[in-house]
């Protein structure tokens, strides 16, 4: 089952997210499938590839609530 979700990155105090197609079974900073975005939390920064998106939720992937909420912000 594909699932998508954040996948963090950065430095220690400073996090960025990556909006990821990934296998439900993977971590969470295993390898991706598909990078669909990223996510900046200090700043409030989201972007996403709605195409992308649209896609792979119309081939089945189940979003995150986090990442719903965040494209439905943005």
């Amino acid at each position: 089952m594909i699932k998508i979700r954040l996948s963090r990155g950065g430095s220690r105090n400073h996090a960025m997210y990556r909006i990821v197609a990934i296998e439900k079974e993977k971590k969470g900073n295993g390898k991706c499938i598909e990078v669909l975005g990223s996510y900046d939390p200090k700043k409030k920064i989201v972007k996403i590839e709605k195409d992308k998106y649209k896609k792979w939720l119309s081939n089945g992937a189940i979003a995150s609530p986090t990442v719903t909420k965040l494209v439905e912000k943005s």
